[in-house]
């Protein structure tokens, strides 16, 4: 992927140098076993893991955190090439939604994106580097710890950088959902549905954020030709790799479709792969397919 030398997003905040404040935790107590099924659901491309704490121990609503006011972070420093990685991929976001959003007659607010380590406090709750990376509607920005980066090349192996941009594609596919109202309108759905209709529901807002991932690669290799031989595939690969059923047979768990938060390794690549190959919005409509 050739993205030397591209412009980079303002829309970057670093708070990797600590001072990201002091979550306090409130609401219902939580055992270890259900963090750690959570944080296999909700790991990978996740809105936010703690709405997956909150249906686990039995709630519709995620785990609230209180958080201590912060200050404004300051910018990734210069020579930073990861930052400077992350920051780039998402500029091409934000031109690339932006036309689509003014053509479609509306008017695209970019979100930030939020650099960690360890752990940060969010509107959503308390974000973690091992919950991966995730969107939050609360304050519309995107978090993620960069050597997640680290686990999604050796432990999950799918390395790449634009395997790398898909996981930025996908989060910033959850804001574009926030700014269609899509998010709403499934959060007032929940609390209505059981737990395995809440685990489908999750499905579908993560393939159309895979969707979505796939609609910003088509106009963003349209426009910049900048992909490699080879980079498509290797977000087809990272789709595969995390995909619902792989990350149960590799945690040695039997496939339990009911179970699933955000797809199969198929539905991931075909949802992914269908936005690519149509460029449209309109192909993404996971709501009302028939077939996932």
């Amino acid at each position: 992927m050739r993205w030397d030398g591209n412009r980079e997003s303002e829309n970057i905040e670093d708070r990797r140098g600590g001072g990201g404040g002091s979550p306090i935790f409130g609401g219902r107590s939580i055992g270890i076993g259900t963090i750690a099924v959570a944080l296999i659901a909700g790991w990978i491309f996740g809105i936010n893991p703690l709405t997956v704490l909150g249906l686990l121990s039995g709630g519709g609503d995620p785990v609230q955190v209180q958080q201590q006011q912060q200050g404004p972070a300051p910018k990734p420093p210069t020579g930073d090439r990861e930052a400077a990685f992350v920051s780039t991929v998402l500029k091409n976001t934000e031109v690339v939604w932006t036309d689509l959003f003014r053509k479609a007659g509306g008017n695209y607010q970019a979100p930030r994106l939020v650099l960690f380590r360890g752990a940060t406090p969010t509107a959503c709750g308390t974000g973690e580097s091992a919950m991966g990376p995730f969107y939050c509607p609360g304050d519309k920005k995107v978090y993620i710890d960069l050597a997640f980066y680290d686990t999604l090349k050796n432990q999950l192996g799918a390395p790449g950088e634009f395997a790398q941009a898909y996981v930025i594609a996908h989060e910033v596919g959850h804001h574009v959902q926030d700014q269609l109202g899509v998010t709403g309108k499934v959060d007032g759905m929940r609390g209505r549905l059981s737990q395995s209709q809440n685990n489908a529901l999750s499905v579908r807002v993560e393939l159309q954020a895979d969707c979505f991932a796939g609609v910003w690669a088509h106009h963003s290799q349209e426009s910049k030709k900048w992909l490699d031989p080879g980079d498509i595939e290797a977000a087809m690969n990272a789709a595969q790799k995390i995909g619902d059923d792989a990350l149960q047979r590799s945690a040695g768990r039997m496939v339990v479709p009911d179970s699933f938060t955000h797809g199969s390794s198929a539905q991931r690549q075909r949802w992914f792969g269908t936005g690519y190959q149509t460029g449209e919005m309109k192909s993404c409509d996971t709501f009302n397919a028939r077939n996932l």
